[in-house]
């Protein structure tokens, strides 16, 4: 704001620098006009005298208005055009000089403001009445009318200006005030903007773990059904088995004897009927297992409803009979026929009934069906003791019940609704439940009589519901879109890789591990893109790899051995490799790392700053380390064989003689080889020109030829020393046969 107001005031004292120097140009034609007056009159003196004066105020002017002496020239020019006139008047040259008196006043209002023409005026006034009264009275007055006249329509005039100037700074107020809002508002937009990109980020990763999970478990609910399905079929083997002899015993016991014991009889009976309904169990696990699965096959016939109802009333007619309950049925004659498996539909009629007789005391069950829009709708009602609203979500899951206590006076495994429900969705059908405690319940299902032809495509479209409404977008999102940023885990001891990756690749997420128990950890947490291995020995590592971790399928892992300051430390036979600027906490811990104690230090470094540094960092340790200093490799040499320090902390770059010959030395020297050395310098070993000198790839899963033709011409392109473009063309595909006769046809050459 203070900025914007300096400038209009700026711009203000400019336009009226501007006026100054447009009414002080006319000063000299007025000196020499006044000049060819005084020459007609009998004194030239009394004219040439307001003529030089004109003269010299204009220059005088000039000259202040460029040294940015604004007022100063506003006043002095006002003042000499009001003594130029006053001697006219006095002088009585003309007499009518009086009325030129409103120039100094109007030009007082133009150049300083209205208030200061205005005490102008006055005083221009008063200097007519008490100053020239030698000029007559009529004119007098005609001046001051003249002079009040010429100020009244200055002031008119700049009105509608100084209105504009008002209006002006108002309404830029306003437009600042309103600017500073816009401001804030953009800058909480960009906020929420960043936080709605951040979070499309983390839902982006989300989505991508809840795929690959989705996808395991989608393995693992496979796996199960098949394994269920598997020991289903291998336990009804057995089961027959012992269902088979146990009949064969009860209907003719004469077959293993005259003597067999009633006991034995009733023993059998009881294991006869545990098993048949041991093996109800297994049927209908079985059954779940294959629609699970996708493996339940239909076998679909034209078959008309009623026979079907009438197949399994007669069946459950029995248990209806036993407990004093009523089994009606009202099936229309005209229903159409369905197209469908009589077998599991009938299985369905005798699920919803054996249930409704097991848990119905008193009254009875009712089954109807009614034609409903190219389907048909059936239903069987129970007088039993219903089903609460919270409960009838969970009736249809696997082995639910009603009353859920294992020692339920209601026998099931609470598997006969789910598959009842899965054979009708089999039929393209639907089944829902209406009930209300003490009312009994009704079962419902709908069959279409036509086969449905499904849209639907299998796979990802299993995840979404049929019966959701779909809703159209009608506004294009205007979120910024969020770069998904690759994930790679690094497995290395130190962070030399971890560096390299974080300096040189952009808008990639890079995590960090030491293990290979860590990255599968950190894999299971948000899937990556790659597995990144920094090892010294890249053949160990492939073989590691390939026998000792079970990799995610179509991981792709990259081994290479960056040298890193352990490998740097290794090579040039130290204990360990510290890279400047090294903090006191890195010190410490090298020091820590070491076997032995150590109570005296020799830093050897050309840099007495670094002396200094290293020195302050071992005292402030409060360890009582004694600390000596050497500033060359001769020196330090010397100090070590008057004095055996316990570990020695050279630095590489030294003249006369650098840190790798004074290593090499101490190797070579049998009184100074066990004394442990610790580099530091100021060389990073992965930021060398040539880093590793191996790459391995090893993909979970396997590599595919297609991808390992993409691989070869990715790799030789980058690699060679010359310029090399493979191209593998996508559109042409290289039979498996064929390309093995090509292998084998180059092996043999």
């Amino acid at each position: 704001m203070t900025t914007r107001v300096d400038g209009l005031q700026a711009e203000i004292e400019e336009l009226k620098s501007s006026a100054l120097w447009l009414s002080a140009a006319p000063v000299i034609p007025i000196a020499f006009a006044l000049y060819v007056v005084a020459t007609s009159s009998p004194d030239p003196a009394y004219g040439t005298l307001p003529g030089v004066i004109l003269l010299l105020l204009a220059p005088a002017v000039w000259w202040l208005v460029h040294k940015s002496y604004y007022r100063v020239a506003a006043l002095a020019l006002v003042c000499g055009l009001f003594c130029a006139n006053s001697l006219l008047i006095h002088w009585r040259i003309p007499e009518e000089a009086v009325v030129f008196l409103a120039l100094p006043a109007g030009l007082t209002a133009v150049l300083i403001g209205s208030p200061a023409g205005a005490a102008a005026a006055v005083a221009c006034c008063i200097y007519l009445l008490f100053g020239v009264s030698q000029v007559d009275a009529v004119l007098r007055i005609a001046a001051a009318v003249n002079l009040w006249a010429t100020l009244w329509l200055i002031w008119l005039s700049s009105r509608p200006l100084l209105l504009a100037r008002q209006w002006f700074e108002s309404n830029y107020e306003q437009s600042r005030a309103t600017l500073e809002k816009s401001r804030d508002y953009q800058f909480q937009l960009r906020q929420a903007l960043d936080d709605l990109t951040e979070a499309h980020h983390q839902l982006t990763q989300l989505n991508r773990l809840a795929h690959d999970l989705r996808h395991q478990a989608d393995e693992a609910r496979r796996s199960k059904e098949q394994f269920v399905a598997n020991v289903s079929h291998e336990l009804r083997t057995p089961l027959n088995m012992i269902i088979g002899f146990s009949e064969m015993a009860l209907n003719s016991p004469e077959t293993y004897g005259p003597n067999i014991p009633q006991s034995l009889l009733a023993d059998l009976e009881i294991v006869l009927r545990n098993s048949q309904h041991l093996s109800s169990l297994i049927d209908d696990v079985l059954d779940l297992s294959q629609i699970e699965a996708g493996q339940m096959a239909l076998m679909k016939e034209r078959a008309a409803l009623s026979k079907i109802v009438d197949e399994a009333v007669t069946a459950v007619q029995p248990l209806f009979n036993s407990k004093g309950l009523t089994l009606r049925s009202d099936i229309p004659l005209n229903l159409p026929e369905l197209y469908c498996d009589r077998v599991r539909i009938r299985q369905v009629l005798l699920n919803l009934l054996s249930n409704a007789g097991r848990f119905t005391a008193r009254g009875g069950v009712r089954v109807r069906a009614r034609a409903d829009e190219g389907a048909i709708i059936i239903s069987v009602a129970d007088t039993g003791p219903g089903i609460k609203a919270d409960e009838m979500d969970e009736i249809f899951k696997p082995f639910q019940q009603v009353d859920g206590t294992i020692h339920s006076h209601w026998a099931g495994s609470g598997l006969g609704l789910s598959v009842s429900k899965h054979f009708v969705e089999l039929h393209k059908g639907r089944m829902w439940l209406e009930s209300e405690p003490g009312q009994g319940a009704t079962f419902y299902f709908r069959l279409p009589v036509e086969e449905a032809i499904s849209t639907e495509a299998d796979g990802m479209m299993r995840w979404f519901s049929p019966y959701s409404a779909y809703v159209e977008r009608t506004r294009i999102p205007s979120l910024p879109a969020s770069a998904d940023r690759p994930r790679l885990i690094v497995i290395e001891d130190g962070r030399a890789l971890f560096r390299l990756l974080a300096r040189y690749l952009d808008n990639v997420e890079i995590v960090p591990v030491t293990s290979a128990e860590e990255a599968l950890e950190a894999i299971e947490a948000f899937p990556a893109q790659a597995l990144l291995v920094n090892a010294a020995s890249v053949g160990e590592s492939l073989g590691r790899i390939e026998n000792e971790i079970a990799l995610p399928f179509g991981l792709p892992v990259i081994i290479c051995s960056l040298p890193g300051p352990g490998f740097a430390a290794d090579s040039l036979g130290a204990d360990d490799y510290l890279i400047k600027p090294i903090s006191r906490d890195d010190l410490l811990a090298a020091l820590d790392r070491l076997e032995h104690e150590v109570n005296t230090i020799l830093i050897v470094d050309d840099e007495p700053d670094v002396l200094r540094l290293f020195r302050r960092m071992l005292a402030s340790a409060g360890r009582n380390y004694r600390v000596l200093r050497a500033s060359s490799a001769l020196q330090a040499r010397q100090i070590m064989l008057d004095t055996a320090p316990d570990v020695v902390l050279s630095d590489l770059v030294m003249p006369e003689q650098d840190g790798y010959q004074l290593i090499a030395e101490m190797k070579a020297d049998p009184a100074l080889r066990d004394i442990p050395i610790v580099v530091t310098s100021a060389r990073d070993p992965s930021s060398q020109p040539t880093v590793s000198k191996s790459l391995a790839v090893v993909r979970g899963g396997g590599i595919a030829i297609p991808q390992l033709l993409t691989a070869v011409s990715t790799l030789v392109s980058a690699l060679s020393p010359g310029e090399v473009n493979l191209r593998v063309e996508s559109g042409e595909e290289l039979p498996l046969a064929e390309g093995l006769a090509e292998e084998a046809g180059g092996a043999q050459a």
